[in-house]
């Protein structure tokens, strides 16, 4: 076994920023690895124009029909215009984003359900959220016990999901203006899955062809989605896997171990990873691995399923959604467990250039040349057992490894509670500091920076440079997924960062000892911003809805159609939204005005799209400012030193 220290370079392969990735890639290549850059390499760098600006129609055999808005003829041969088309695409794209997030809320809801019933391995941990969700759903608490509880709750929410009248139970978080708002407009979601349903019946040939009826329902099928299926998946598994606390962790390719069998899980539930973690402490298993020569078990992730893990145990995130086929190309993992969302089919031809096994574990995501372990909750600790004895056997395949000396630090795992906490302390918990710091201008604004890394971007630098700029501004970031990733990489999620932000930001996360970008977790954990901008509107002086708050949100190098419904059911809430390089409806001018502009004036939310970082991160402070100046806070205030007679007015 032979590591090799790959010296580090300024070049750069196809979207990638990072110079450990450049420099493993460079070596796989020249060993004739071919990961995504090679695939890239093969074809026309442009994607279709008709595709990409949404205007390409194939619901039925006429096609496909492609449509050019501004030419009379260009239509389909239904009559189709290019604004209906586009907007039954930009629908589809919200449906199968939100299904993802709604699969896996259903499965976290049965897995909590088989947990509260003593049927897996799982526990009921956070006992205070449990209390706190049963309140929500009118699930009697006194004199029960909590497994007694867990299971009311968890037929609640698993009946929600199957739902065909009434409302869902989440929205009724959401500040009261903004769930008059929805009533009025007729889209509260009325069942999870019941809105996916909509969606697809709508978009079929012939059925509803007014692109504004189409976005209403895509904004429900969204809301379904954040305010649904991801806030159920955030919430029960913080009562399972416990709520993050912040904890120090390391991110990047250097968090991959000589001297260790390397797992890395990639995908986006956290069942298998949790599994995971429990048994690679188990003493038979650190001495299985002892016995063919290494000294224990490394556990690092990729993608969102290594968020997770990361928040609450804190294990090593190896790498982000681009990154995964180069995790693989260091030559130095025996096994990558996957489950769903976000896994590359051409992960199967790199593991077969080294010893690596790749095992997919869910029914819904299995890969031709890959391992299938299928893994049910109820067997969760065997079958984590298995999959890590499977990786130990291959320790001494090994071959040439490429492990990166490339490493940095982080803390993370602010959940919403963790906020509330950090601000107001254990007796005195409260949003209120941060509104003061908002409201005398210290901070600026919230900017939530979100969602995938992109190959068709230099991976990362988009990330980092929009955020650098907002926290320079005095924007305090949150940040989710593999945005929160790359944002590790730079070193950008560390106390010591605050040393880049504006004055005002800088004292303030000084004084607390937090870093100016904080990182909220995975994908689902969107909701958890949502949750945040609700207590900043509760504790009051901002405004009594999220779309008078100062914040915004983007996606700068957004890639999968969960992107696109996240940012629908931010803008739905309320949020200003821009996504970069790209964005699905620019083939028709009458579609994206309508999202860009007329939205804002239905529910106060609206897209932009924009490909230069910098000036991606000056709209979000624009739009700050603006509502800073609605709500009369524009010019800072100078702090002022309290007297014992103040203190005792106040």
């Amino acid at each position: 076994m032979a590591r090799k220290i790959i010296p580090f370079t300024h070049t750069q392969c196809h979207g990638i920023f990072c110079e450990a990735s450049t420099c493993v890639l460079e070596e796989a290549a020249r060993d004739g690895v071919k990961t995504y850059v090679q695939r890239m390499e093969g074809r026309a760098i442009q994607p279709c124009l008709f595709g990409q600006g949404g205007t390409c129609c194939r619901n039925c055999s006429f096609g496909p029909c492609m449509m050019i808005e501004d030419v009379p003829e260009s239509i389909g041969i239904c009559g189709a215009t290019a604004s209906t088309v586009a907007a039954r695409n930009f629908a589809r794209m919200v449906a199968a984003g939100a299904s993802a997030h709604m699969d896996h809320g259903r499965e976290t809801a049965l897995t909590f359900l088989s947990a509260a019933k003593g049927e897996c391995p799982f526990e009921i941990k956070d006992e205070k959220k449990l209390h706190s969700m049963a309140e929500l759903y009118k699930v009697k608490t006194e004199g029960r016990s909590k497994e007694d509880i867990a299971i009311e709750l968890g037929e609640k929410i698993l009946a929600e999901f199957g739902q065909q009248e009434g409302t869902l139970v989440m929205p009724s978080r959401a500040p009261a203006k903004r769930q008059a708002l929805w009533k009025k407009l007729g889209a509260l979601p009325r069942g999870v899955d019941r809105e996916v349903v909509e969606i697809m019946h709508r978009t079929h040939m012939g059925t509803d062809q007014d692109y504004r009826n189409l976005v209403f329902q895509a904004t429900r099928c969204a809301l379904a989605d954040g305010w649904g299926a991801s806030m159920i998946a955030t919430e029960l598994q913080d009562i399972m896997f416990t709520t993050p606390v912040p904890i120090r962790a390391v991110v990047n390719l250097g968090v991959l171990s000589e001297d260790h069998v390397n797992i890395v899980i990639h995908g986006h539930e956290p069942q298998v990873p949790e599994a995971m973690a429990i048994v690679a402490q188990e003493p038979e298993i650190v001495a299985a691995a002892q016995e063919v020569g290494a000294k224990g078990i490394n556990l690092a992730g990729v993608c969102c399923s290594g968020n997770e893990v990361l928040m609450r145990h804190g294990v090593p995130i190896a790498g982000s959604f681009v990154q995964q086929e180069v995790v693989l190309a260091t030559g130095a993992v025996e096994a990558m467990v996957v489950d769903v969302q976000c896994i590359m089919q051409g992960l199967a031809e790199v593991a077969k250039c080294f010893h690596t096994e790749l095992i997919t574990t869910s029914p819904r995501a299995k890969i031709p040349g890959a391992t299938h372990i299928e893994f049910e909750h109820e067997h969760a600790l065997e079958t984590a057992r298995e999959l890590t004895l499977r990786a130990i056997g291959r320790f001494k395949q090994r071959q040439k490894v490429r492990i990166p000396d490339r490493k940095m630090d982080v803390v993370v795992g602010f959940s919403h509670e963790t906020i509330n906490h950090m601000l107001g302390g254990t007796f005195r918990a409260s949003y209120r500091p941060l509104n003061d710091n908002i409201i005398n201008g210290r901070i600026r604004g919230v900017g939530a920076v979100v969602g995938c890394d992109s190959c068709r971007v230099e991976s990362g630098k988009v990330h980092t440079t929009v955020v650098k700029e907002l926290i320079a501004n005095n924007v305090l970031v949150l940040v989710t997924g593999c945005s929160a990733t790359a944002c590790g990489r730079e070193g950008l999620l560390r106390p010591e960062a605050a040393e880049l932000a504006g004055p005002g930001l800088r004292e303030v996360c000084e004084t607390v000892g937090m870093p100016p970008v904080l990182h909220m977790g995975s994908c689902v954990d969107n909701s958890r911003i949502l949750i945040a901008a609700t207590e900043i509107v509760r504790e009051g002086g901002l405004g009594d809805d999220i779309s008078q708050v100062p914040a915004a949100g983007c996606a700068p190098e957004w890639m999968s159609e969960k992107a696109i419904s996240i940012g629908q059911y931010c803008v739905a809430s309320g949020f200003f939204v821009v996504f970069g390089r790209t964005f699905p409806t620019t083939g028709s001018k009458v579609l994206t005005d309508y999202l860009f502009k007329e939205l804002e004036e239905i529910c106060g939310g609206m897209w932009a799209v924009e490909s230069d970082p910098t000036e991606m991160a000056q709209m979000m402070i624009r739009h700050i400012d603006k509502k800073r100046e609605a709500l009369g806070i524009q010019e800072k205030k100078e702090r002022v030193l309290f007297d014992m007679a103040m203190r005792r007015e106040l």
